[in-house]
Order: structure tokens, then sequence, then C-alpha cells
């Protein structure tokens, strides 16, 4: 097994796009129990628009999209993009195919978006998750990641159920 990261060409589209459906598909699962968190912020409709926009939401050289591959095939990605907060980045769509976990993907994944982003000038990476995400937010303490206050303004609603964490950079 070879773990390789690289950043996203135009030729990942398709990639991408499978890896960030399984992610929704992921919080889907995981939120069955939450209000309609998933739908309000990613319904099909707007999530479809999004994915078809994210080379250049995560276009350079403010941001990137990051994909992990073992053996060729791509298994995870991971992309950043500047907050409207100077020297500040936030980090989304963290995703390894079930298949690849525990390969050290996601990690992988985080702490090169983390060196990409102190590269690009940023001095601090935040993000947010939901609180079933338990796999994730382990990954992201052992990474350094702290519990900070929300970088937004979530509704209301969801806020029990939302972890917002940064690092500096």
């Amino acid at each position: 097994m070879t773990l390789t990261l690289r950043p996203a060409t135009p030729a990942d589209g398709d990639d991408i796009a499978r890896l960030c459906w399984a992610y929704r598909d992921l919080l889907v699962e995981r939120s069955a129990d939450m209000p309609p968190i998933v739908e309000t912020y990613y319904s099909k409709e707007s999530y479809a628009v999004l994915i078809a926009d994210l080379p250049r939401i995560h276009a350079r050289p403010k941001g990137d999209i990051v994909l992990a591959t073992i053996n060729d095939a791509v298994v995870g990605c991971a992309m950043y993009y500047p907050l409207a907060i100077p020297g500040v980045t936030e980090i989304k769509r963290v995703f390894v195919d079930p298949a690849a976990r525990g390969t050290g993907a996601g990690r992988a994944l985080i702490e090169d978006c983390m060196t990409r982003a102190r590269a690009d000038g940023y001095n601090r990476m935040v993000l947010d998750t939901m609180i079933h995400l338990t796999e994730a937010i382990g990954l992201y303490e052992r990474l350094g990641f702290q519990p900070c206050p929300p970088f937004y303004e979530p509704e209301v609603q969801f806020e029990p159920y939302l972890r917002f964490f940064d690092h500096p950079l």
C-alpha cells in the first residue's frame, strides 16, 4: 500500500464529487436523531451546485483541494479556503472512503492542508463538525485542534449539534 497526497486537477472532478457525496451520505446517516441540519445546510440541490463550484471556491493561491491516493486510487479529500477573517482559513469536507480508513489518510490530508495553508500565509485554521462525527473529533484533537467559539452564526436549533475547532499555523 502506497499512500500519496497531491493537489487535485480538473481531471479529478468525478472523484471529488464521489467523495463529497459519500461525505454527505455519512452526515445524513449520523444526523438521523437531529433537527434537519444536513438538509438545511446541504440540500441535494444546493450541494450539487456547491460540488460543481468547489474548484473555484478552493482555487489557488488562496485555497486548495488535496487528494489522498492509495495505489493510484483516489480514497480521500480535504480542502481549505480563506475566510473573511484575515489570516484564517477553514478546512472543509475532510473525508476518507470507508475502505481506506485506518490507513492514516485522514491525518495525512489534514496535516498536508495545514502545511499548505501555512505556506499560503495563513496563521490559523478553523473547522466545524457535528457532534456525532466522533472519529473526526478525536483525530482533530490528536492533531492539536482546540475547541473555539463559532466563526459563523449557526442557526440556533443546530448549535447544540455542532463543534468548532481551531489550530494555530
